[in-house]
């Protein structure tokens, strides 16, 4: 059933209009629905914006729109389950993602998420990362400043306050802004140890609704640069710096040029995956978020950030001879 109908008995929540306050100035338009309606689907969000049923001061707007404060926002009727619905996350992995966390200060908290915990819920996953980060920290306003792969491990940050969530979102937009480094696995010699990468990326659907995303020209400008650290059993153990943060955008760049990331089922070649799962145990994508290097207050707050490489990557790399 269509979240936006009702059943009998269980009415949905009148239609509203809410002020834009000084503090979700710059706010884009999605993610301040999914403040205002807590547990709505992303999926739902988008469909209400495309219908025309949220308005902003009268008229139809995109989902990527700026809020400006004062805006004033019509948020429609939804029924939605109540949050108590979901109950909690698991102790364990409550217990993880305590145990996850490699940074904290009054503005910001960062984490090394682990493999096949998602960024967030949604799609099928009741708790990603970030609602379990507020599960353990109810008194705390904790927003996501990025996102990472659900396949992929390493640094994940959280904002605590507003200003900061702003200011560093606004640095994701420019060149340069926040220097971005991964460590990864490709399969095979890397040529001449370095390979700079700028190819366009556009993301497609395929049947069902899982995203795609290929080179193609007429995609978003994307750059990364791959750099060689060992050469390990036929494979090159490699530092990325991505300049652009396009979706699943090393792994396409490195499918794109015949040297696929280790484990990645998606993008990745199926024999040399099999192989390396049965000689040295690698179970998952070899893909790190090692380093995020960026400054807040306008350059006077210097932030170096890193997540350790996850052991069971660290016990492949001692395997490959």
């Amino acid at each position: 059933m269509d979240p936006t109908d009702t059943p009998p008995g269980r009415p949905a929540a009148p239609a509203r209009t809410v002020r834009v306050s000084d503090d979700r100035e710059g706010q884009r338009l999605d993610n301040f629905l999914l403040g205002q309606l807590k547990g709505a689907p992303r999926s739902l969000v988008y469909k209400l914006v495309r219908s025309g049923q949220v308005r902003v001061n009268g008229g139809r707007a995109k989902a990527e729109r700026k809020l400006e404060a004062g805006d004033e926002v019509r948020i429609p009727p939804v029924r939605l389950d109540a949050p108590a619905d979901k109950g909690t996350p698991a102790k364990g992995l409550l217990a993880a993602m305590e145990a996850s966390i490699v940074f904290e200060d009054a503005r910001l908290l960062a984490i090394n998420k682990p493999s096949g915990v998602a960024s967030h819920g949604g799609s099928g996953i009741g708790f990603g990362a970030i609602e379990t980060m507020r599960a353990l920290r109810p008194k705390e306003t904790l927003e996501l400043v990025h996102r990472l792969d659900r396949d992929t491990s390493g640094l994940l940050v959280m904002a605590k306050k507003r200003s900061a969530l702003t200011e560093l979102q606004a640095l994701m937009r420019e060149e340069g802004g926040i220097a971005k480094r991964y460590l990864a696995l490709l399969v095979g010699r890397l040529p001449d140890g370095t390979m700079s990468v700028d190819a366009p990326l556009h993301i497609g659907l395929r049947q069902g609704g899982e995203r795609h995303v290929q080179v193609n020209a007429g995609g978003k400008p994307s750059l990364s640069h791959f750099k060689a650290l060992e050469r390990r059993g036929g494979m090159s153990y490699c530092e990325v710096r991505i300049e652009t943060g396009r979706t699943h955008q090393i792994r396409v760049h490195a499918q794109h040029i015949g040297h696929p990331i280790a484990g990645d089922d998606k993008y990745g070649d199926e024999a040399a995956n099999k192989r390396l799962r049965d000689q040295v145990g690698l179970k998952r994508m070899f893909l790190h978020a090692s380093t995020l290097e960026f400054a807040l207050d306008g350059g006077r707050a210097p932030y170096l950030l890193n997540a350790p490489l996850a052991s069971e990557l660290v016990d492949v790399l001692d395997r490959l001879r």
